[in-house]
């Protein structure tokens, strides 16, 4: 029997057969690891040919939807907030003082009222969860913890006590021994300070403490309000890798910070307020490279090299901070 070359038409044919295996072949595995691009390469004259796989939506763990916030019925803190945070993702609020972070933050935790704050507008949901006016107790039963500014431990509790404060909305004393155990393993001077009280306790111990503290809860999101407030270069680093490695045991973050290059260093996706309202927002390696965000908030010029920032990775490295 004679060779004869394959005509282009079934060059064409065999080729579209061999994507549609290959395309049935990823699809039909419950367990595959996503796949963004397949090049499917035939012999015999056949064109390479690429597809593309579409991307799965990761649906987001908070949605915030044109809040509008104010302060005695007088200040209008927030204009029309906007922004999600995807589930297992850190994203990073950047902005100057004033700019409405932290009334984010309380807005979503619920102690926005605390603060004779009130919503005038718009929604804010927890996954299927419709967060509205819920009293914060309620808020960290849901899984949504906020580690408020400037720490606010127990200073008269030892640091044992301050932990097993954090727990306390849990009856399960399995999952509360649990949680202990990975605090004292994310931050082990605490384990060494565990007896002593909070107020004795250095700057940073203190914000290790209240991140531990919230951690007790096992929170699906947490909410970090300048956690790098008043700390040493080195303490920053130090808790910028313990907010990625949190993010790495399967917790989402949304951090307000003023330091941008820790915040960029080890988020995702980030944002800038500006005045209440959001200027800015993208990817954080993204950010990383505007001018904006280099000339007001990591101190470089535009002219100046770019500000190399890793962008999202199974395991991100924290971008060192020089004062």
């Amino acid at each position: 029997m004679s060779w004869r070359p394959t005509s282009s038409r079934r060059r064409s044919r065999v080729g579209n057969d061999v994507i549609q295996l290959a395309r049935i072949a990823i699809t039909s595995r419950p367990n595959a690891p996503r796949v963004d691009q397949l090049t499917c390469t035939a012999s015999h004259g056949i064109a390479s040919r690429n597809w593309t796989t579409p991307r799965r939506e990761v649906a987001p763990v908070l949605s915030i939807d044109a809040l509008h916030v104010t302060y005695g019925g007088a200040v209008q803190a927030l204009r029309g907030v906007s922004l999600e945070v995807p589930d297992g993702a850190v994203v990073a609020v950047l902005g100057s003082n004033g700019a409405g972070k932290s009334t984010l933050l309380r807005a979503i935790s619920g102690t926005l009222r605390l603060h004779r704050g009130r919503v005038d507008s718009g929604t804010i949901r927890y996954g299927d969860t419709q967060l509205g006016n819920r009293d914060p107790a309620q808020t960290v039963r849901l899984g949504l913890v906020q580690v408020p500014e400037g720490r606010h431990i127990f200073g008269r509790l030892t640091v044992e006590e301050n932990l097993r404060a954090g727990g306390m909305g849990s009856r399960d004393k399995a999952a509360k021994a649990t949680a202990r155990d990975r605090v004292y393993e994310l931050f082990p001077v605490l384990r060494e300070r565990s007896s002593q009280r909070g107020a004795l306790l250095s700057g940073g111990e203190q914000q290790m403490l209240a991140i531990g503290r919230a951690l007790m809860a096992s929170p699906k999101l947490l909410l970090l309000d300048e956690p790098s407030l008043g700390l040493a270069p080195r303490i920053i680093g130090q808790i910028g890798e313990v907010i990625a490695e949190i993010n790495r045991q399967g917790t989402s973050v949304l951090l307000v910070e003023q330091n941008a290059t820790m915040a960029l260093g080890v988020a995702d996706l980030a944002c800038v307020l500006d005045v209440g309202e959001v200027s800015l927002s993208g990817s954080a390696a993204e950010l990383a490279r505007t001018d904006e965000v280099q000339r007001l908030y990591l101190g470089h010029d535009s002219d100046e090299p770019e500000v190399q920032v890793t962008g999202p990775a199974t395991h991100r490295a924290l971008s060192r901070w020089t004062p």
